[in-house]
């Protein structure tokens, strides 16, 4: 693995822990969930050799520090950090930017604030749930899961959060999609850490938010939208899916499921390096 350089950026309210790998053009990676910055590193070697290739804590997670510990937390906010990232990484160049769920709607409201900033913005899965026919549900399934988090504590939160995920009509458990690699693993610590945070300020922030579809429409030449081979009818794949044909795109199919970037890292990094070589937002690979 090759050793990052490691900085820190001041952002408004937050300090961010940020690593630079590779040379060439800029690369944005934004994380989703629990992994921050350490859950790209397979991926970030790889894309190195062709990308001056950049990645974060979000704000809060692992080693992003809050001035106030207990501050809500909005996307318009988390996206903004990214657009920082970009002023100080790429100053007046367009960058390439990927998201992965959560960070996948980050990436989407940096692209309809910043486009100038934004070569192309490839979203993975963003659980942008409230787009869908049937958002009431799911805004009634982050209100169980913030409730249930209130008074019963994190694991239970995470049961019903997770059954909440489950494709339609399945009621089997949940169940890894494959072993994952070594480095995943050890991580496995952090992402714990990092999981009453994610459940309490993340999701309940991230999952009812709205993109602008109209913006989107409009910028939909800088935008590849994507969701994994495996993750067809799962609650974080149908907002990409429904999101692309409301905007004549082609939703782009990665290996594995919502984190192949971790089960996958040589063929997620090997597709995403053809999408960012393409000239335009529909992908034939």
């Amino acid at each position: 693995m090759t050793a990052p350089t490691i900085g820190s950026l001041r952002v408004n309210s937050a300090t961010l822990h940020y690593e630079v790998r590779g040379h060439g053009p800029l690369l944005l990676l934004i994380p989703g969930g629990t992994g921050g910055a350490a859950s790209f590193d397979d991926l970030a070697d790889d894309l190195a050799a062709e990308y001056t290739v950049a990645t974060y804590d979000p704000r809060g997670m692992s080693r992003s520090t809050l001035d106030d510990l207990e501050a809500e937390q909005s996307v318009a906010e988390h996206a903004d950090d990214a657009f920082r990232m970009l002023e100080l990484l790429s100053p007046g160049e367009p960058a390439r930017v990927f998201g992965a769920s959560s960070g996948a709607i980050a990436a989407l409201h940096l692209l309809t604030a910043h486009p100038e900033r934004v070569e192309r913005v490839v979203a993975h899965e963003p659980p942008a749930v409230m787009v869908l026919p049937d958002a009431s549900d799911h805004r009634a399934l982050i209100a169980r899961v913030q409730k249930t988090f209130r008074t019963q504590g994190l694991m239970p939160a995470m049961a019903v959060f997770a059954a909440g995920l489950k494709k339609d009509g399945d009621t089997t458990e949940p169940r890894a999609e494959t072993e994952l690699p070594p480095q995943a693993a050890a991580r496995a610590e952090q992402t714990m850490a990092n999981l009453p945070y994610f459940v309490g300020r993340i999701v309940p922030s991230f999952m009812s938010y709205t993109p602008d579809i109209d913006r989107l429409e409009a910028l939909s030449d800088q935008l590849v939208l994507a969701g994994g081979q495996d993750s067809r009818g799962e609650l974080a794949y149908r907002p990409a899916a429904l999101v692309a044909e409301r905007l004549g795109i082609e939703l782009l199919h990665f290996p594995g499921g919502h984190i192949g970037l971790t089960t996958h890292p040589a063929q997620f990094g090997e597709l995403l390096r053809k999408v960012f070589r393409t000239q335009h937002s529909s992908v034939t690979l």
